[in-house]
């Protein structure tokens, strides 16, 4: 039997964190989020893929195909509406590789700071690299929080 062996010094390691202010409430924000990461959830060329989030420890985060068929990007870890969500599995990556991803929110002076950190750790390819790190999500977190609060 022949196979590819792979040497702890191939895997890699991402850690990314960003934040940006919304000028929205914190229910806003969290409910822009759940709904961008789920039914509004698109590709980083925009076309919708819509997704599942089940709102409860341990809830999956998939793509119904339907007939059973599917994609499961990860599992809710910890969640504490409108505080805290927080999802680890392989997310969009096909290949071996663990991810955590982690949204925090605070509301101050009528703004929400929505921080995210993202870590993944495996056989990480540059092109996943490079899309993780334009952070398209938290952009239209931000676009559709602010426009349901009607301040920008």
């Amino acid at each position: 039997m022949t196979g590819l062996v792979t040497k702890a010094e191939d895997l890699q390691i991402l850690d990314l964190a960003k934040e940006i202010e919304i000028a929205a409430s914190i229910d806003l924000v969290f409910e822009s989020l759940l709904e961008q990461m789920g039914p509004y959830c698109q590709t980083a060329d925009g076309d919708p893929m819509p997704m599942i989030v089940e709102q409860w420890p341990g809830g999956r985060w998939y793509r119904d195909l339907g007939a059973n068929a599917g994609w499961c990007w990860g599992h809710v870890q910890v969640i504490e509406p409108p505080a805290r969500l927080e999802i680890w599995g392989p997310h969009f990556l096909q290949y071996p590789a663990v991810t955590h991803s982690q949204y925090l929110l605070r509301e101050h002076d009528g703004l929400t700071l929505l921080k995210f950190h993202y870590g993944v750790m495996g056989l990480l390819k540059d092109e996943d690299r490079a899309s993780v790190s334009r952070c398209d999500l938290m952009h239209r977190v931000r676009a559709m929080a602010e426009s349901r609060s009607g301040r920008k």
